[in-house]
């Protein structure tokens, strides 16, 4: 793909477009203006409405529109808004109408599409234009569209067009603070607040938590208690099914730990390198102490062919200090690019306006407190040369002796990308974007983005790219050294966030992935272990405590229960054989500065088996009652220079 190279001044502004070679599209008819469409449009809701469906206004901008007025003029620009109104004017029916909104953007006026499917529809009319080569000047592009949308009336006492054209035009403009090809329905200003909430966070938090300990082992050791009082025992069948369920966690578990000592191959060298870049999101105010050190080490990449490289950050306030320091440092080096990005409060956001200044052919994908080994650049292209759309690293914990808690996290990771990602990738043929030390083709990370309402916006990346067909794969030996949460507080702040996010891909993807022609049935067996398999297992390792308490009371005491059963035995020492193994196949698989701490992977195993494996299913089960009741919440986690 070829690109026009920014100049000094673009340098500085925020948006800036991806030129690519295609043939140019015809020329298309004069298009209607604003006032013209208003009237039509008025003239329809007058006449009254056919369809039983509320029609549709909505408003679709463009957001290289400033950087295609400076470099093509006003001519340029009418000729690409031309050329996008002729792409959807292929998406329109024949009662449907279409106009300019002055030099903003294209309206729409789109009748007989249920609410529950305008917003899909809108989408797809978005994709179709992010996609589309337009003809400019002489060149080709391709555009971001920002779409905003409403309902009107059916009756003529409805909003009139202009009304419903402001409101669309109101859910564009924040549309176009994500810049993630989602159009954005207008709410009114009460619906869009969240509504206050009468227990503080921690004492909500915490009886959520003794909510879900009464719903996972109260409710069934009283059910087990009152069938038994009614002549039904399900003692025995209740013991069995909670014993295969925690036979088939160790299972999987083993066989992924197994799959990990043989990972895939690194391909050859293709021989050639082409432009790269790396975006590092980063919310200035937290990684004020870190991004410097990290810029440092992203300028020092063994990477033989152009390494561009985008801060793109997001601050609630001016820091004049290191700001300065930024720009300091993008004036030294030409590779750098500091783009501050108004607006933006979640890392999405940052990673979607980066995408339009970005000009490498593969882009790396990095929080701002990483430092990647000196020729992850020449690793990761080896694995997309050989028809990989993403490459995912192996991220490691780099300041695990500052405290307890970065030192079992380091374990953890180690665990978590040694040993669970690279053998799930061997035995279910695919990986997953972790959020950092990601490789994308940048065309594709242009279509799939980030979406910022995910409290896991990595995860849901992936499942989207996956469920478009798209490879993604696992490199163990892609190495980016990070840093871990230092207090517990910290810790508990984001796996809760983690927890919730993985529960709503979950919930948005795994019906889908099991029905998807895309997938292999190698694929939806790990992602149903993945998404399914995963969430229920919170809730049913916990059943073990309800059975084995009605056990002991059906019984008349502990001391009359029979626990040398060799079923019993054998079971249970498989079960908790699985988390010791992980430790052990980490520990292996470590690199070198963590396989010298071996008293950390003992201190882990036992950490783990006495309270982290439980504290991670309470967090699980928690985060589930947060994800159903709506409380959604995104804690930054704080890093430590």
């Amino acid at each position: 793909m070829s690109v026009i190279p920014p100049t000094t001044r673009e340098r500085r502004l925020l948006t800036q477009s991806a030129l690519v070679p295609a043939p140019p599209r015809p020329e298309r008819p004069a298009w209607p203006s604003r006032r013209i469409w208003a009237q039509q449009t008025a003239r329809v809701l007058t006449l009254g409405q056919r369809s039983r469906w509320p029609p549709v206004v909505a408003v679709i901008r463009i957001a290289e529109r400033e950087r295609i007025l400076s470099r093509f003029g006003t001519g340029g620009w009418e000729r690409v808004l031309g050329a996008v109104a002729g792409v959807l004017q292929d998406e329109l029916a024949h009662h449907e109408l279409l106009g300019l909104d002055g030099t903003d953007g294209v309206v729409l006026f789109l009748r007989g599409t249920p609410e529950r499917q305008a917003g899909r529809r809108l989408g797809q009319m978005s994709a179709r234009v992010s996609r589309a080569e337009l003809e400019v000047g002489g060149e080709q592009l391709q555009t971001t569209p920002i779409c905003g949308w409403t309902t009107g009336a059916t009756s003529p006492g409805g909003p009139p067009p202009l009304e419903l054209l402001e409101r669309a035009a109101e859910a564009a403009e924040f549309a176009g603070t994500h810049l993630d090809l989602l159009p954005r329905r207008w709410l009114p200003k009460e619906a869009v607040e969240p509504p206050q909430r009468l227990i503080p966070d921690p004492w909500r938090t915490g009886l959520q938590a003794l909510f879900t300990f009464a719903l996972g082992a109260g409710v069934p050791f009283a059910a087990l208690a009152g069938l038994y009082l009614l002549g039904l025992d399900l003692a025995t069948p209740a013991y069995l099914a909670v014993t295969i369920a925690l036979v088939i966690t160790s299972v999987f578990i083993w066989m992924e730990g197994l799959h990990a000592l043989n990972p895939t191959p690194l391909p050859d060298d293709p021989g050639h390198h082409p432009p790269a870049s790396a975006v590092i999101a980063a919310y200035l105010p937290n990684e004020a102490g870190t991004i410097l050190a990290t810029l440092d080490a992203f300028l020092a990449q063994d990477y033989p062919g152009p390494l561009q490289v985008v801060l793109a950050y997001n601050t609630p306030h001016p820091m004049p200090a290191i700001e300065s320091e930024l720009h300091a440092l993008a004036a030294r080096d030409e590779r750098l690019l500091v783009l501050k990005v108004p607006g933006s409060t979640s890392k999405a956001q940052n990673i979607n306006a980066a995408l339009q200044v970005v000009t490498g052919e593969f882009t790396g994908l990095f929080d701002a407190d990483h430092h990647p080994q000196h020729d992850a650049y020449r690793r990761a292209w080896r694995r997309l040369a050989d028809g990989a759309d993403v490459v995912q690293g192996h991220c490691v914990i780099r300041n695990g002796a500052n405290s307890l808690v970065s030192r079992n996290v380091a374990v953890e990771f180690e665990a978590i990308y040694g040993v669970s990602h690279t053998g799930r990738a061997k035995l279910h043929q695919f990986g997953l974007f972790g959020g950092s030390n990601g490789f994308w083709n940048t065309a594709v990370l242009r279509e799939v983005r980030m979406h910022g309402h995910m409290l896991t916006e990595d995860i849901d990346s992936s499942f989207r790219a996956l469920l478009d067909g798209r490879k993604l794969v696992y490199d163990p030996a892609l190495l980016s050294r990070e840093l871990a949460p230092a207090t517990a507080g910290a810790l508990w702040n984001q796996r809760m966030r983690w927890a919730q996010g993985w529960f709503q891909v979950s919930r948005k993807h795994l019906v889908r992935a099991l029905r998807s022609p895309e997938l292999s049935r190698r694929n939806k067996l790990g992602i149903g272990f993945l998404l399914g398999w995963r969430e229920a297992y919170p809730w049913l390792s916990l059943q073990m405590m309800p059975v084995l308490a009605f056990l002991i009371w059906r019984s008349g005491g502990a001391d009359r229960l029979d626990w040398v059963i060799p079923t019993f035995l054998l079971t249970s020492l498989y079960t908790l054989s699985a988390g010791p193994a992980t430790v052990l196949f980490a520990w292996r698989l470590a690199p070198p500065e963590l396989r010298r701490r071996g008293g950390w992977f003992v201190m882990y195993a036992f950490v783990s088996a006495l309270v982290y494996t439980e504290l991670k299913n309470l967090i699980s089960r928690v985060a589930h009652i947060k994800e159903l009741s709506g409380e959604r919440q995104w804690i930054v986690t704080p890093r430590q220079p």
